[in-house]
């Protein structure tokens, strides 16, 4: 039944079957249970040739096709895919990968600070805002969702065990790159978020919705916490390496 509002983002249908089905596109692909979803650029690309990856299947896009790997790691598979940005076309591949067997899900990405972050630092999300649009495709309107709370656990775990520092916080999920304005900056301060991107709280919408776990950790990139004057810093590219490899090791310790 469809839920009807004046605002059309605010509508949800909550029972009809989809016209397109995920992973139409895939049909016959098995891939296994457990995902790492990245936004780490070549690093990824460079791993998965170093390690002898098999590259199962392409998603194909009119901008460009996604290479979706299969890496035989230590004993158990794990499909390793480098991910588009921004919430609609990230929870398309997602939702593909989750209809082709992908039910543990474990995202890692960059993310802008708003409060006095350093660079580099990593965070695990507890919830998000909703202030993009996708989410509100996948579950009801709310202003936050929460993250699952079992792979949060493991991700903690991981950290504590490499003796990685890290910081929990809320996040804030926006389409709007350029709409990040520094009255709004102000206001997200003010709601708790201490940090922005474009992909958490959709990710973990699609997933709650087609009944996986998810769970995401970021790393810290620019910095929007001086409103007057912006700072790209290094954008994080010190940490992509480093990330690839502790959410792997998050998804083995994930049992």
């Amino acid at each position: 039944m469809i839920t009807k509002n004046e605002i059309p983002i605010l509508e949800y249908d909550d029972s009809s079957l989809e016209v397109i089905t995920p992973g139409h596109d895939m049909e016959g692909l098995k891939l296994p249970e457990k995902c790492l979803f990245t936004f780490l650029g070549d690093v990824v690309h460079e791993y998965a040739r170093e390690n002898s990856a098999e590259m199962v299947q392409e998603f194909i896009t009119v901008s460009h096709n996604v290479q979706i790997y299969v890496l035989h790691d230590e004993g158990e598979d794990i499909c390793l895919v480098q991910s588009p940005i921004g919430a609609a076309s990230a929870t398309a591949l997602l939702d593909s990968l989750v209809t082709c067997g992908c039910n543990r899900v474990i995202a890692v990405g960059s993310c802008g600070v708003l409060s006095d972050l350093p660079e580099n630092a990593f965070l695990v999300p507890t919830k998000a805002l909703r202030a993009e649009g996708t989410s509100y495709h996948y579950l009801p309107p709310a202003r936050f969702i929460e993250l699952d709370e079992g792979p949060r656990a493991v991700i903690e775990r991981v950290f504590e065990k490499h003796h990685l520092p890290y910081v929990a916080c809320t996040t804030w999920t926006t389409d709007g790159f350029f709409r990040e304005t520094k009255e709004m900056v102000r206001y997200r301060l003010e709601e708790g978020c201490s940090v922005v991107e474009m992909e958490c709280a959709a990710l973990a919408a699609c997933c709650r919705k087609r009944g996986a776990k998810f769970g995401q950790f970021l790393f810290t990139a620019d910095s929007l916490a001086n409103v007057h004057d912006y700072d790209a810093r290094a954008f994080g590219r010190d940490s992509h390496e480093k990330a690839l490899l502790l959410g792997l090791d998050v998804l083995r310790e994930w049992r």
